[in-house]
Formats: C-alpha cells, sequence, structure tokens
C-alpha cells in the first residue's frame, strides 16, 4: 500500500490558524463508515446522535508546555520522561547538544545535561530544576503546537482539553485535538441524555509531528507511547459492548489506546505499557465501533487510521467534500463522527 493513495489537495486557507470563539462551535461531519454517506451537522449535535448506552471513550493527558529554548541557542522539545528527571528529548540544532554538554534555561532555573544520544536523533537528558518541574515549564515554556500554525497564540489554554490531568507517568506534547471540541457543559448533555463517558490515558509523543517516510506504508515505524486503561474504564466499556451500546473513541489516541488492549474476541483489558500499534486499512478493529477525530494531513498515518475504518475511498471522497464545503482543517479544526448512523 502506497503513500500516495492517502494524498488530498488542501487549499492552505482552510488550515485553522486559531481555535474559534467557542469549543462546541465547530462544524461536524457525519460519515456512514458502511456506505460513505455524509451529513453536515454542528458539534452540539453529537448529543442527538450518541444513542442510550452508548459510551464515549476521552484521553485526558495533559499537554505540558514542553517547548523551551537554551541559553546557546538550541530548541529542545521534552518529549517523555524515563524516570524521575531523566527525559528524552529532541534537540535543534543536534550539533549544539552533544553527551555531557550542560543546557541553561529560564536564567538557570532550569538545566538540562545531555546523557546519551538515541534511536532517531533523541538525547536522553538528567534535569535539574528550581521547585516543581511543571510550574516552572509554565513560566518558562511555550506549547509545542504543530508547524502548521504559524500565527501567534493569545490563548494557550485552548490548545488543552477541559478534562486533562496531571499525570506522574508524563505528559502529552500535543494534545489529543478531537477532545478541544468539548466543553463541559456538553458533557454532561451527553450523560443527561443516557451515553456514558469513560477516561483512558495515551500521552502523545513526537510521533505525531513525524511523517511517514517509506512509501511503503507498511515498513512504518511508529514511535512508541505510552498508555493506560483502568480497571473502570475496561468494566465500563466491556459491559457497554454486552449491553449492546457502541464504543465512541473521541480521537485516534484514544482509538490507539484501546485497539492496544483488546484481545481478539473483543475484551477490553485494564492494564498500562507501552503501544506502537499502526492501523491502515485492512486491520480489523475489536475495540471501538465509531470514531470522533478531526480532519488531518494528507499522506500521515491519522489519515491512514480513519481509511481502515471508514474505507479509504469513503474517507477521500468525504475530505473532498470538506474541502468543497470549506470545513476548518487540523488542529483548531472542525471535526468529523464516523460510525453505523
Amino acid at each position: 500500500m502506497d503513500k500516495k493513495d492517502f494524498f488530498y489537495e488542501l487549499p492552505k486557507h482552510l488550515i485553522a490558524q486559531q481555535p474559534i470563539e467557542r469549543r462546541d462551535g465547530s462544524r461536524l461531519m457525519l460519515l456512514d463508515r458502511q456506505t460513505g454517506a455524509v451529513q453536515h451537522k454542528m458539534f452540539t449535535d453529537i448529543v442527538s446522535l450518541l444513542r442510550a448506552g452508548d459510551c464515549i471513550v476521552i484521553n485526558d493527558s495533559k499537554v505540558i508546555p514542553a517547548r523551551l529554548m537554551s541559553e546557546n541557542g538550541v530548541e529542545f522539545l521534552l518529549h517523555e520522561r524515563i524516570e524521575n528527571n531523566r527525559w528524552t528529548t529532541l534537540t535543534k540544532p543536534g550539533k549544539k547538544a552533544q553527551i555531557g554538554d550542560e543546557l541553561i534555561f529560564g536564567g538557570g532555573r532550569l538545566k538540562a545535561k545531555i546523557l546519551d544520544i538515541i534511536e532517531g536523533g533523541l538525547r536522553t537528558v538528567a534535569l535539574t530544576h528550581e521547585g516543581e518541574l511543571e510550574p516552572l515549564l509554565e513560566e518558562i515554556g511555550e506549547m509545542p503546537l504543530p508547524h502548521y500554525i504559524e500565527e501567534k497564540q493569545t490563548d494557550t489554554a485552548r490548545y488543552q482539553t477541559v478534562y486533562a490531568k496531571a499525570d506522574d507517568a508524563g505528559a502529552s506534547v500535543a494534545a489529543p485535538t478531537a477532545g478541544l471540541h468539548f466543553t463541559q457543559e456538553l458533557l454532561d448533555d451527553i450523560q443527561k441524555a443516557g451515553a456514558n463517558i469513560a477516561r483512558v490515558t495515551l500521552h502523545v509523543g513526537i510521533g505525531t509531528f513525524r511523517p511517514v517516510k517509506t512509501d511503503d506504508i507498511t515498513r512504518h515505524e511508529m514511535h512508541s507511547e505510552y498508555c493506560r486503561i483502568s480497571p473502570e474504564t475496561a468494566d465500563l466499556l466491556n459491559q457497554t459492548k454486552r449491553n449492546g451500546g457502541r464504543i465512541i473513541a473521541i480521537g485516534t489516541t484514544s482509538c490507539r489506546t484501546l485497539e492496544s488492549r483488546v484481545t481478539d474476541s473483543g475484551q477490553i483489558q485494564a492494564g498500562a505499557g507501552k503501544t506502537d500499534i499502526f492501523i491502515y486499512p485492512g486491520y480489523t478493529f475489536r475495540a471501538i465501533d465509531g470514531l470522533l477525530t478531526n480532519f488531518h494531513l494528507p499522506e500521515s498515518t491519522l489519515i491512514m487510521l480513519v481509511s481502515a475504518l471508514a474505507g479509504r475511498e469513503h474517507t477521500l471522497k468525504a475530505y473532498e467534500e470538506a474541502v468543497r464545503e470549506e470545513y476548518r482543517f487540523f488542529s483548531y479544526g472542525d471535526a468529523m463522527l464516523i460510525a453505523n448512523h
């Protein structure tokens, strides 16, 4: 299967540069995964589109201001906490971050010693810092927004879901953007209508920013990311299946978490660990029945995942219609709900 099979033309003006005024004010495209039929709705319509007994699954990982600039001009992106004060990081330019070097940030309030250079040019570093790390990053770091967001952001809180929470196991360097559409009021309305909400955690890594470089997509290797499903979530999801409800993943990260921890018979298992699951057409879904997601970059692993669920032809036709109807694309853009309607 070739990477170019997942290409589509996107006018640059459709790439959303700022979040819209209301989180839940986006448009929502419905895509029937069986027929490919498309309907146009508003995001708040999701309350009526869910059925009593359905369960939506949100990723509650929190994005940290992980992008830093050292005093000698090295751009530094915290990637993943290994343990305690040891992290993997992405640095640019790498020649200024060699083993043994110490980088200084925020007037010396944060220091990073380069311990090792590992796969993909990542560095292992040891951090020393004044006080707690997260409040310090809030002061001296920046949100690691995707490269296609070129405008300066005035409200970085909008690049965070309303249900994100801190986690000792790590944090994300990119938002699970399908969740950005939800307000707490909308979540309350969903539960009042009889649908359930379950939480999982997947800490989004730098693989989000990295393109597929192999023409044959089956040779692409995903970076591993930490994910976790609690016993309570697993019980709720398995009960949903037994009762005939649908499991709707909110975002590709929730989808990948669930599909990483499901048995061949469809039982979702609690637990934590790393996943490097790569979902593309031909994959058999065992955990989810539907997916709420934003519109993704051409030739990305994310549009490949969507194509696995809805079919490549249905997906590309829906994207063509989204372009004609001038939907807003990518992280701050509009949403698509893929399910059997």
